[in-house]
């Protein structure tokens, strides 16, 4: 299987490149028997309910959006049982990585999608979402890039249409200027009030936080995360 196999990077540029280090025979395979069967088809309509996308019986569907190796994503799926999670993650080797921990312990509470978020949003129904997570995504740091930063004004649109009324939306990362451009912009939308009445509610890990490889790196480098969640009004 060629790397070309998975798609090319969107023209849409919210994330950089789609490929890293050659993936190992053994990843190849599990690639070829696990992806077919979890990745959403976007090319069929949307299901009224989202619920009927997934194999076991779930009370609502949570959104991560670039989960990178899937640590939280798989962990948070194994903790909610009851909750289906659609994952999306456009860099092959953070699927591969993902579909690694899947092929040890499967869960029947999850789909995925390997491109663009943006085109996966706009096939969702309107209100169909519990939580959407973006979690130290790229932060795009020079200025002329900071336009391909997911938090804009017209994705918040896009997650204000898929959000339920009272549905989280959370944020996370370790570069002050992104942190900062979040708030202004979730700020500025009527659609979203903080949730944040002191400063452990920024610093302090979401309940169940396990972390992740990025994060950890950060730490190591002496970069603190903050933690911010809006509430869908």
């Amino acid at each position: 299987m060629t790397k070309h196999e998975w798609g090319e990077r969107a023209t849409e540029a919210f994330f950089g490149r789609r490929h890293g280090k050659t993936l190992s025979p053994a990843q190849i395979e599990r690639m070829k028997a696990r992806l077919p069967t979890l990745k959403i088809d976007l090319e069929t309509p949307a299901p009224t309910d989202l619920r009927s996308l997934f194999g076991a019986d779930v009370d609502d569907v949570r959104l991560e959006i670039g989960f990178g190796g899937g640590e939280h994503f798989h962990h948070e799926a194994a903790r909610f049982a009851a909750v289906g999670f659609i994952g999306v993650e456009p860099f092959v080797n953070g699927m591969a990585k993902f579909i690694g921990s899947f092929d040890k312990v499967p869960l029947a509470n999850v789909r995925l999608h390997d491109d663009d978020a943006t085109e996966l949003l706009d096939w969702l129904p309107d209100a169909s979402l519990a939580g959407i997570d973006l979690f130290y995504p790229d932060p795009w740091t020079k200025r002329r890039h900071w336009k391909r930063r997911f938090v804009s004004p017209v994705n918040l649109d896009r997650f204000a249409r898929v959000l339920k009324p009272g549905a989280r939306f959370r944020f996370a990362s370790d570069i002050d200027h992104y942190v900062n451009w979040t708030l202004l912009h979730c700020r500025a939308h009527d659609a979203f009030d903080w949730q944040a009445k002191g400063p452990d509610d920024w610093r302090r890990p979401y309940e169940g936080w396990p972390g992740t490889r990025y994060e950890a790196k950060a730490m190591r480098e002496g970069r603190v995360p903050a933690y911010l969640t809006f509430i869908r009004r």
